[in-house]
């Protein structure tokens, strides 16, 4: 963790207060430097050719923060009842906690909301420093050596409001009263991420304890920069939507299911879900077997340079010990500017792109990634396409199942494997398993890539959160029931109640990861025959099929294995590194509407005019990120699809 000692000796801070005063947000840099659509290597240019300091930049993302931060939906009974989304709001939301010192926080016009603690008013500990404090000292070190710090010199991140900060509150989005909302130190790949020169300046809004929605009970909701009354992303939305906007340079987001590539396809950005033991999870609150850490940038590069940082092995997180000899000898930047793919096999994951098992929601998205995999052909990949309706997994899924899930076909199939009332076999259920072994064209064809299970885990998600308590060590807040007795929740119907998942994992009383484990290694294992008989070094399908859904409106139903609102997650929650790529934009969406006439209680409406993202999800075998990054680069040089949102252009001086 991030000593206070180590990085107040590091900062040289007792000098620095007695020179440095807040600035207000008139006093942004007057230089010609742009930050709208700038990149890390951007940033270090100017900083290095004198047209830029790191201070002059936090400036101006707060003067962005400041113009497009607001609230972005209609609140008639507070931040905690139903709200009304508002179309064309020009603003986001997405920054719930802002790294200032209450001084500099009231001159820039924040209100208390913003404050980085609510149980440290005063909030004078010279070993915080804040993020203009940090900028202030990259500054002078500069002007002292001529040199950068390092590969995140100036930097301006955003971090989910999931990890733990020491300067900054932690609440996971929950307007929970600890007695300190302040954690006592860093997650580890904070630590990373300040020893290499970046500045923290905000905690990202999201969807309360990482559930996929837009809304916190503590950050409120928040909104789309492509369309503020739609959906950006969840649970790591925040993370994204500021990135979209300008408000930081990179974020850092958490995925269990697909809550870092969600929010990049939503906002037209670059996700990078990692390999799972590949990132330290130490610091995470409610990290699980299936949670990964991962950036949010707005080009592939940068998204390299940051998990040049962040990768490795960390003591504090048992699963890193298998990264170990295994991360490649150069950095991940230099595999982030490729060209071409000449001698790349792409397989494409057809059974997520059929247009015949989904509905009109999906379609668009379908073609635009239809696009994308020629664009991979032009690059020169080798594409491996079993054609509309075909299935990339198939063959390898019926001729291994038997074997690595015979306990699942089992229980689904009882027709096959019948049992009597007391649920023993009424015959040799070995002997059927064996004829499909034999003869694989017996596997029942319903068992696809798309619903080959989910994997249970009991009293997981309780025992991961009183874990973190009990680490944290906060003299109020003990338990997952404290969260629940000790907490403000907002009531709305049209998001999840997030009081009821706090109830509902709190009755747990053992703990069984079996079948969670067992899946983990079924999927490997199919996956990775796949790759292996079809000589493949990655996959290619939509990020999500379905575009972003309005705010508080029914999500599409579950569809053959599709998600309503998410993306397609399997790959990625099994431990593959996935990520997505912007692939253009919409021209009309289809919504789900609420109609009790209607079968379900909803109906599809549109098409409806919509330009919203677009993304394509690129998977590689474990630890093989170079791969990605060289795939990823590729495209995004060749396409350039990503085009910043028109709503949230230059503030006015």
């Amino acid at each position: 963790m991030y000593s206070r000692f180590r990085y107040t000796s590091v900062l040289g801070l007792a000098a620095l207060f007695a020179t440095l005063a807040p600035a207000p947000a008139s006093s942004a840099s007057k230089k010609s430097f742009d930050v709208i659509e700038t990149t890390i290597p951007k940033i270090h240019e100017a900083i290095l050719a004198g047209d830029l300091t790191a201070t002059e930049l936090v400036h101006l993302y707060l003067d962005r923060i400041k113009a497009y931060n607001g609230v972005c939906v209609e609140e008639p009974d507070g931040i905690l009842g139903v709200i009304k989304p508002i179309a064309n709001a020009g603003q986001l939301n997405a920054l719930m906690t802002l790294n200032l010192r209450p001084a500099a926080r009231k001159q820039w016009g924040f209100d208390e909301r913003k404050a980085r603690s609510m149980t440290d008013l005063v909030d004078a500990d010279p070993a915080m420093p804040d993020a203009l404090e940090v900028a202030a000292k990259l500054d002078a070190e500069f002007a002292r050596t001529g040199k950068l710090v390092g590969p995140l010199h100036g930097v301006v991140f955003a971090i989910k409001d999931q990890y733990d900060t020491f300067d900054m509150r932690t609440t996971s989005g929950a307007d929970a009263f600890y007695a300190n909302d302040r954690p006592p130190d860093d997650a580890s790949f904070i630590t990373r991420l300040r020893e290499a020169g970046a500045i923290i300046l905000a905690k990202a809004n999201m969807g309360e304890y990482a559930s996929p929605q837009a809304r916190s009970s503590f950050g409120g909701t928040f909104g789309n920069p492509y369309a503020t009354d739609r959906y950006p992303g969840g649970s790591s939305g925040g993370s994204g939507s500021s990135v979209a906007a300008n408000l930081v340079t990179c974020a850092i987001a958490e995925e269990t299911g697909a809550s870092i590539r969600t929010p990049a396809r939503h906002n037209s950005l670059v996700g990078l879900s990692p390999t799972q033991e590949l990132v330290t999870r130490d610091g995470m609150m409610g990290s699980g077997i299936q949670t990964r850490t991962g950036p949010i940038c707005r080009t592939v590069e940068e998204v390299a340079i940051v998990m040049d940082v962040i990768a490795g092995y960390d003591p504090k997180d048992e699963l890193t010990a298998f990264a170990v000899g295994r991360m490649p000898n150069v950095s991940y930047a230099t595999f982030a500017r490729e060209t071409s793919l000449a001698d790349l096999r792409i397989g494409v994951v057809r059974e997520f792109m059929d247009k015949t098992l989904f509905t009109k929601a999906d379609e668009q998205t379908i073609d635009l990634v239809d696009r994308a995999v020629a664009d991979l052909r032009k690059l020169g990949a080798e594409i491996v396409d079993p054609g509309p309706g075909g299935s990339l997994f198939q063959d390898t899924i019926r001729r291994i199942l038997p074997q690595v899930q015979n306990a699942g076909l089992i229980q689904r199939y009882p027709d096959l494997f019948p049992v009597d009332a007391s649920g023993k076999p009424t015959i040799d259920h070995i002997a059927v398993l064996v004829e499909m072994a034999m003869d694989p064209s017996l596997v029942p064809a319903a068992v696809t890539i798309r619903e080959i299970g989910s994997g249970s885990a009991i009293g997981e998600s309780k025992y991961s959160m009183n874990r973190y308590l009990a680490e944290r060590g906060d003299t109020n807040i003990r338990t997952n029931a404290d969260l629940v007795t000790k907490a403000r929740f907002f009531d709305d119907a049209g998001f999840m109640d997030r009081r009821s998942a706090r109830e509902a994992a709190d009755k747990a009383t053992t703990m069984d990861m079996r079948d969670r484990m067992h899946l983990r290694f079924v999927v490997q294992q199919i996956a990775l025959a796949c790759m292996a008989e079809l000589k493949l070094d990655a996959f290619v399908y939509p990020t999500g099929n379905v575009p972003a859904p309005i705010l508080g409106a029914p999500l599409e139903p579950n569809v053959n294995g599709r998600s309503g609102g998410s993306s397609w997650n399997l790959l990625g929650m099994q431990g593959f590194p996935a990520m997505s790529v912007p692939a253009g934009f919409t021209t009309h969406v289809y919504d789900r509407v609420r109609d009790p006439a209607a079968p379900g209680g909803t109906r599809l409406v549109g098409p409806v005019p919509a330009r919203l993202p677009v993304g394509v999800d690129f998977v590689a075998r474990p630890f093989d990120e170079p791969t990605l990054f060289r795939i990823a680069s590729a495209y995004q040089a060749a396409t350039r699809h990503r085009v910043p949102p028109p709503g949230f252009g230059p503030v006015a001086p």
